[in-house]
């Protein structure tokens, strides 16, 4: 969900205004998502690297989240929507991480539509922390394929991911979901997140539905 800080700066505002901006823009997404029968759909949030930036804009994207849950969860848990929050929760504030179990809790047993929001989330980090994992379980290295590495990964029930949808004009990966993107179809769109709007949302879709894949055939 790229382009928040543009977006503000464009306005002469700070970039929390551009973060908040962006939040705005999750419950028309998912309305969309849900009638154009998405199952799932993955948010990154907060990626591990965005630790670096400023303290003060971390400690605004921390309150925000928190803000975030308060006001959103109990309207996707009427939608019908589950919630599964994927990425390393230790380094997380104690209040974001009570708000990730709570919200996982309320919405457990919704079946309308699975959104996974990636945050402290790193594609790369994800695949050693499975690896860690799988060494101490003491798994026969001969034993293992593709499907059991995958049962190790923070949320083994995340489908393969059928299209990556980049705002604000980025043509980079960003260590977004390596395992689970192998043969996903791109999307790349200049406009800045707080822009992106359902009828851009359609069209990446459609877009999508328009493409022939081979996944790696003739």
């Amino acid at each position: 969900m790229d382009g928040n800080g543009r977006w503000a700066k464009a306005r002469w505002l700070p970039r929390a205004a551009g973060h908040r901006a962006g939040v705005e823009v999750l419950t028309p997404l998912l309305e969309t998502a849900g009638e154009l029968g998405v199952e799932a759909l993955t948010l990154y949030a907060f990626s591990t690297e965005n630790w670096a930036r400023p303290e003060t804009e971390v400690d605004s994207l921390m309150a925000l989240f928190l803000e975030t849950a308060k006001d959103k969860v109990p309207e996707l848990n009427e939608r019908g929507a589950r919630l599964r929050f994927v990425g390393r929760r230790e380094r997380l504030p104690q209040g974001v991480r009570d708000a990730v179990n709570e919200a996982e809790k309320l919405t457990g047993d919704n079946d309308k539509l699975d959104v996974y929001v990636a945050l402290n989330y790193g594609g790369r980090g994800e695949i050693v922390d499975a690896a860690r994992r799988i060494m101490r379980d003491g798994l026969d290295p001969d034993s293992l394929d593709e499907a059991t590495f995958a049962r190790y990964l923070y949320a083994p029930e995340v489908p393969e991911v059928d299209l990556v949808i980049r705002t604000s004009g980025e043509l980079r990966v960003s260590n977004f979901l390596l395992w689970q993107i192998a043969y996903a179809e791109f999307y790349v769109t200049e406009t800045l997140w707080p822009d992106f709007s359902p009828e851009e949302f359609r069209r990446a879709i459609d877009s999508f539905a328009a493409r022939q894949r081979r996944r790696g055939g003739v």
